[in-house]
């Protein structure tokens, strides 16, 4: 979607708001693909003394398989949006992650929601913080309990340990 900002690029106070719904189920991270519906963005762009600011929230609903335990999860998910929008980049070498560049008179928001999203997402999926993950020998999900795993002995300590069983 192209925001026409052509009535406030020139207007400092004036401002326009926007919302944008975008299907991003393309996007693979890891080996799935956990957004099975739109991710949803809106907010306001601000004429701020001749600066585009824009600012609002980004929210998608995630379905993902937990990187410890390995069980499918959903969870809901909300990034600010905070970024400035202009007309050209004065040093294209030290391009920073929250300025982006107008086409014209317009801000290509699919552009800009889709990169504040990537760049928000955490590099794993964790279905809760403190996930205790799965048993490394039985693969049980350790969230649901303690394994029938017994611990092993370092081998090293082989010896002491036939000293407490006699």
């Amino acid at each position: 979607m192209l925001l026409d900002l052509s009535k406030i690029i020139e207007c400092p106070g004036a401002s326009t708001d926007f919302s944008v719904s975008l299907d991003l189920s393309d996007l693979c991270f890891g080996s799935c693909y956990p957004l099975k519906s739109p991710v949803v963005a809106s907010g306001t762009v601000r004429n701020t003394a001749g600066v585009l600011m824009t600012s609002g929230t980004i929210s998608a609903h995630l379905t993902a398989v937990c990187d410890r335990c390995a069980g499918e999860f959903e969870q809901d998910l909300e990034y600010p949006l905070d970024v400035v929008l202009v007309t050209e980049l004065a040093d294209e070498d030290h391009e920073d992650d929250r300025t982006f560049l107008l086409n014209g008179n317009n801000a290509d928001m699919d552009e800009i929601v889709r990169t504040v999203f990537i760049l928000n997402m955490d590099t794993k999926f964790l279905c809760k913080e403190d996930c205790k993950g799965m048993c490394c020998r039985c693969g049980k999900n350790l969230n649901e309990g303690p394994c029938d795993c017994k611990k092993e002995i370092d081998p090293r300590f082989a010896a002491l340990q036939q000293l407490l069983e006699k």
